[in-house]
Formats: structure tokens, sequence, C-alpha cells
């Protein structure tokens, strides 16, 4: 069994932005030379998801709403975490949005459906972050 290990940086400049990154995970796939297996790609960090959906606009702007309804920013004082740092928020939207995705190896290619996009989630930005990606297979 072969296995493969990159890590991928981002540095967003909002403190909250989805950002498909598929086609930077396809590639990573074309450079292990895995044809059939498993892919794991997860945040390292605990205000940060990697998660699948649309690359819609739309629901992206819904996403946005409604996590931010979920846990809103502010006040910062809603929250106890926020007495060390402010971003208890974060925390709380990476809960929901999840830490990572699995996608199955078909052929050489991700066996995604057809709308089925892989995304960064970012939600306290404006610093470098990483995602790993973890490849096992033939």
């Amino acid at each position: 069994m072969k296995h493969f290990r990159k890590e991928l940086w981002f540095e967003t400049r909002q403190r909250r932005q989805f950002i498909n990154i598929t086609p930077t995970v396809r590639e990573c796939l074309r450079e292990s030379g895995i044809r059939e297996g498993l892919l794991l790609c997860n945040a390292m960090h605990i205000t940060a998801s990697v998660f699948i959906n649309d690359d819609e606009s739309g629901l992206h702007h819904d996403l946005e709403v409604w996590l931010e309804g979920l846990a809103p920013e502010r006040p910062y004082e809603r929250y106890r975490h926020n007495g060390y740092e402010d971003n208890a928020d974060a925390h709380l939207k990476r809960t929901v949005m999840g830490r990572e995705v699995v996608v199955a190896v078909t052929a050489g290619e991700l066996d995604l459906g057809p709308w089925e996009r892989i995304f960064y989630g970012e939600f306290d930005g404006k610093r470098r972050k990483r995602v790993l990606v973890k490849i096992i297979g033939e």
C-alpha cells in the first residue's frame, strides 16, 4: 500500500471565507500516483474546517448567514472563551462544519458527486493555517 502526505497553507484576507480547494486536492492526488484508495483532507486548526458542498455563491451566503445566526461573532462578552481570545464563535462554527472529509479514490479520480466540491472554511482568518491531505491506497 502506498501513502502520500502534503500540507496546504492558507492565509485569508478576511476573518471568514470559503475556498474551493478541489483543484488543489486533485493535484495532490495526481502527484501521489495512487489510483484506488482513500483521501483524507482535514483542517489542522480548531477555528477552520474542511467540508464538501456545492460551489454556488447563494449557498455560500446562506451558510455564512446561518452560521452567524448559530454562533454570532458579537457581542464578544457572550462567550466565556473570549476572555482569552475573541474567537469563540469561530470554534463553534468549526464544530458545526466539521474538521475533515474522506473521499474515495477510484481510477485515479476523486469519487465526488456531480456538484460536490471540497472547501476550506476559515472562521478566524488573517493568519497562516494549514490543511493536511493524506492519501492511502494502490
